[in-house]
């Protein structure tokens, strides 16, 4: 893509590059907002890494509006382009969970605050999975809280599909319990309070814990086999 210098219309800045994309600051329609491009794979065969690669981007903004309509806040989706293989989405103010939970018990961010967080995290969850959508990167990094309200906004639908079986609910939610396991132990047991809030705000709580408990002890006899 062209980067234009800073301040023009469309500008790109880098804000981060993944193995899958790289994600830039820019402005669209005199809105700042967020570009994030999946870039080719040279070892795959030009025709079909298009074809993969466009698939993979339309998906990824099918599953972004999904989420919204099921009652989670997610960026708002601008554009989509083809050609560039580019999504373009509104810009959110605001911090991701994980700098949020790094500095729990500094800079104010007290226990009823985590409370909130929990409670919102865990909500959220169990919209999408009600509506059978599955994130596939639940991380703190990809949870945001605006500025102005506090609000948890889903972020990075790029591994997200829809299904409704228990048990790709469940490792959508141990994906997120090791996130917490191995960055945020300081904070206590939080997925306990998200879980709680999960159960509270889904009805089909129970095939999915049952499962949540084989995954984990799949996981475990992974770490000990090594």
């Amino acid at each position: 893509m062209d980067i234009k210098q800073d301040g023009e219309e469309g500008s790109l800045v880098l804000l981060k590059q993944g193995a899958e994309a790289r994600v830039f600051e820019s402005t669209f329609m005199g809105r700042r907002s967020v570009v994030k491009e999946r870039f080719s794979k040279k070892y795959r065969h030009p025709s079909l890494d298009s074809k993969l690669t466009l698939k993979r981007l339309n998906a990824e903004a099918r599953c972004m509006t999904k989420a919204r309509g099921l009652g989670v806040y997610t960026p708002v989706l601008y554009a989509v382009d083809p050609v560039l293989h580019t999504l373009t989405f509104e810009y959110v103010e605001g911090r991701a969970v994980k700098d949020v939970l790094l500095h729990f018990g500094l800079h104010g961010v007290i226990a009823e605050q985590m409370e909130s967080f929990a409670k919102q995290i865990g909500n959220a969850i169990a919209k999408i999975h009600d509506g059978g959508l599955i994130h596939g990167d639940l991380t703190t990094s990809n949870m945001l809280l605006r500025n102005d309200t506090n609000q948890l906004v889903l972020i990075d639908f790029g591994l997200s599909f829809t299904s409704t079986l228990a048990e790709d609910k469940a490792v959508d939610l141990y994906v997120l319990e090791r996130a917490l396991l191995s960055m945020h132990s300081s904070c206590g047991n939080v997925m306990d309070r998200i879980l709680t809030s999960y159960r509270k705000s889904t009805k089909q709580w129970s095939s999915t814990f049952n499962k949540l408990a084989q995954v984990r002890l799949r996981g475990r006899k992974r770490v000990m086999i090594g």
